[in-house]
């Protein structure tokens, strides 16, 4: 069934290996059943609920994904587009936050159209070669950063923006203890590497008091969705701050989304002759509906997971992988203690390690040609530093377009690059 569903032979994979990826992406992703109703539930909203709704929104886009996408990319709500709805809509605009579930609706239904005209699609295809190979660096590099922040090797300094931590914390032993067995079992090419490495880290964790068992039973019903089901204002739809924030969240979700489907694409060597990434309509379908669809649940702006990237890196290649993971966010609704208790420094190993991987496609990059390298490197460098794909792309495209135009290279630049360009700068003048 699976073989026909999925073609795994012509993918050169198999249901192992599919269902192993689709078990190291959840685990690497799951600190989101934990974060996300953390963070929404600053601004007043039932924590309990939140997170059905996160777990619900998370089924439901990596689902569409797997069956209609086919793809091997998992979904939920954004990091960073829940802190911008929680500290920057609510809490910051003064907003309640039933305007900001409307503003993120609205973004959904936006999304369908444009995906349904082939306007995201447009985008995605506009961009030029050498920068998507440079996009997969950079989420290489930023996804690896994120991994050296929850081991605690990498920390907030005011000095210098960031530093070292103490390598003497008991996250950072595991982190590194981590890492040193998951490299080994790379180098051993053993199957299944990342997801022993964040189960040995779980384990190494006990003893010193980074990983905790859960009280009590393992098993519980889910909360109820009805405090936040369906919460919207309608009513503001038409102002100007309604406006604001829609585009806020349309730009970011948009190049954030873009960003990773185009960068684990080109990782696992997925992507057309022309650097096109297949069946990308569909992806972007499983992100339109997914974020209507949460917004409707009570819960942000749901978007493709960079750390889709570690279940590739275990070779994951097919829908059958985002099945899998789409089917332990549902059993998560049931099983949430056992699916918390692994720590953050037990992830970090494969997010550093995959972080690695992602960068093989730099070698692809023409470092001769500035006007192609300048902006290759400009979108590897922002990813990390400004902590966002989507301002990497930006500085990335911006550059590319300039550099062009200003070496007489017009012919380089597409009408969608030039009109990107536009919006790009009139984002900055305006913010």
């Amino acid at each position: 069934m699976f073989e026909k569903i999925f073609r795994l032979s012509e993918n050169k994979t198999n249901v192992r290996t599919e269902v192993l990826a689709g078990l190291t992406t959840f685990m690497t992703m799951a600190y989101i059943l934990a974060v996300n109703p953390s963070i929404l539930s600053a601004t007043g909203m039932d924590k309990n609920a939140l997170f059905t709704a996160t777990v619900l929104a998370s089924f439901a886009a990596t689902l569409v994904m797997a069956l209609y996408a086919k793809l091997p990319f998992a979904l939920a709500p954004g990091m960073g587009l829940n802190a911008f709805f929680a500290f920057t809509v609510v809490l910051g605009m003064g907003h309640s936050w039933q305007f900001a579930i409307t503003a993120v609706f609205i973004e959904g239904i936006i999304f369908i159209l444009l995906t349904a005209f082939n306007i995201r699609e447009l985008i995605v295809n506009s961009l030029p070669k050498n920068m998507k190979h440079a996009v997969s660096a950079g989420i290489g590099l930023f996804i690896a950063f994120i991994g050296l922040q929850n081991a605690g090797l990498i920390i907030r300094n005011d000095a210098v923006l960031v530093g070292l931590g103490s390598v003497k914390s008991s996250t950072a032993i595991v982190a590194l203890a981590g890492i040193v067995i998951t490299g080994v079992l790379l180098a051993k090419n053993v199957k299944g590497a990342l997801l022993i490495g964040i189960g040995a880290s779980a384990l190494i964790g006990l003893p010193l008091g980074v990983t905790h068992l859960p009280e009590g039973s393992l098993v519980s019903l889910p909360p109820s969705l009805s405090p936040i089901f369906m919460k919207m204002e309608f009513h503001r739809i038409f102002t100007f701050d309604m406006l604001v924030v829609v585009f806020t969240f349309l730009f970011v979700d948009m190049f954030d989304t873009v960003g990773t489907l185009v960068g684990v694409s080109d990782k696992a060597n997925m992507l057309g002759p022309g650097g096109e990434v297949p069946r990308v309509k569909q992806a972007l379908f499983a992100d339109a509906i997914g974020t209507t669809f949460g917004a409707m649940l009570g819960t942000s702006t749901v978007t493709t997971y960079v750390e889709s990237a570690s279940g590739v890196a275990e070779g994951g290649r097919t829908g059958l992988t985002s099945l899998t993971v789409a089917g332990l966010f549902l059993l998560s609704l049931f099983l949430a203690p056992l699916f918390l208790i692994i720590p953050a420094a037990a992830t970090a190993p494969a997010l550093f390690l995959v972080g690695l991987f992602m960068l093989t496609p730099i070698l692809k990059i023409d470092f001769s040609d500035f006007t192609e390298s300048i902006p290759a490197f400009f979108t590897i460098i922002m990813m990390p530093l400004a902590y966002s794909i989507a301002e990497g792309i930006v500085f990335g495209m911006l550059s590319y377009v300039i550099l062009k135009v200003l070496s007489g290279k017009f012919k380089d630049v597409t009408w969608v690059m030039y009109l990107l360009a536009a919006l790009f700068i009139l984002k900055f003048v305006l913010g």
